[in-house]
């Protein structure tokens, strides 16, 4: 089958690799030139937390999670170059006056999981200082071993060597696709056929389904004389924010939520409130140097619920929001699975 991919981000990404690695022929289409960091994809700080987005998402976004942790560990390997990958567990913690929100953040998980999944995936409660020494003087925390980070721009990187590196790949970048159809697409005025086309536009799609835009902000800092090895959160009343270890002493501090299509870059008030809250968890970044400031807008339907609308030669996924990395990998997954089923019954009705 001759199949087109609208959007180059993690969906797009990922969706292109495993149905090439399936045997089919794929054109994936970008309006980004090809090395640009265009795509909401690489504005992620690739935190694994299932269970903790628990406290704010729904089961569905859990489930999607927990099947992606999985498929990561077994997609990652199957990639040629290596991409950071790190599951040990994250801390969710809290000043002492902040600790009642915590504890709320604690039953409300408790309640929104199922019994069967906490079985699978448990919260234990720890001293901060038996996971972390030099975080001790915040006393009690969360402790969530099932979760993990990746690299996402090593991971969209080393996906852009697995397209490249194909024979059943045709990568047009720079390439604006004017509209999106059942298989077919128009580009600069004319009409271009495919027997299947997957719609993975994120906000570009936004004529055709009810999205908005939901800024977030990232501070990449060098910080040697910090050493955090575990993904941490810190649960303030009106934020929550997260600090992602990576290698060579570098953190991502994150966690701003804005409603907005603002692309412009981070304000004083998000820097501030971010290396504030940094300076708080541990007084080493008070040394530590801003090395990349990253801005950009997700895509979310009303619900916050991702989509996998499959039909007769189109499928559109969609919506993703803030759980773009953590969903991608069982959305894609689901997504091919529909495709190959219902492109099967149309191949058995039109044979018989």
């Amino acid at each position: 089958m001759r199949l087109a991919i609208v959007g180059a981000g993690i969906a797009g990404r990922l969706l292109a690799w495993r149905l090439i690695k399936s045997g089919h022929s794929v054109e994936l289409y970008d309006k980004a030139v090809r090395g640009e960091e265009a795509a909401c994809s690489f504005a992620a700080a690739g935190i694994l937390s299932p269970l903790a987005e628990l406290e704010m998402a729904e089961p569905d976004i859990f489930h999607f999670g927990v099947r992606s942790m999985e498929l990561y560990q077994q997609w990652l390997t199957q990639l040629s170059q290596p991409v950071f990958f790190r599951q040990i567990g994250s801390l969710v913690t809290a000043h002492g006056s902040d600790k009642v929100e915590l504890e709320h953040f604690y039953r409300l998980i408790q309640r929104k999981a199922d019994n069967d999944a906490l079985n699978d995936t448990p919260v234990e409660k720890v001293k901060v200082a038996d996971k972390e020494p030099d975080l001790s003087h915040l006393g009690d925390g969360l402790f969530l071993p099932s979760e993990g980070q990746v690299d996402t721009i090593g991971l969209l990187a080393a996906l852009a060597t697995e397209l490249e590196q194909s024979d059943n790949l045709i990568w047009h970048d720079g390439t604006e696709v004017d509209a999106v159809n059942h298989q077919s697409l128009t580009i600069a005025g004319k009409t271009q056929t495919f027997d299947w086309v997957f719609d993975c536009r994120g906000l570009g799609a936004k004529d055709e389904l009810p999205l908005r835009a939901v800024r977030g902000e990232l501070l990449w800092l060098q910080a040697p004389d910090v050493s955090i090895q575990h993904l941490t959160r810190l649960i303030h009343p009106r934020y929550r924010i997260y600090v992602v270890p990576r290698p060579n002493d570098t953190y991502i501090i994150g966690a701003t939520e804005i409603e907005s299509d603002d692309y412009s870059p981070v304000s004083v008030r998000s820097s501030l409130e971010l290396l504030s809250a940094a300076y708080s968890v541990h007084r080493g970044f008070g040394e530590a140097r801003i090395i990349k400031s990253v801005v950009n807008c997700r895509p979310a339907l009303p619900d916050n619920l991702p989509i996998i609308d499959t039909e007769e030669g189109l499928t559109r996924i969609n919506g993703l929001y803030r759980h773009g990395i953590l969903m991608a990998p069982a959305i894609v997954e689901e997504a091919i699975n529909n495709f190959e089923q219902l492109s099967q019954k149309v191949t058995h009705a039109s044979n018989s």
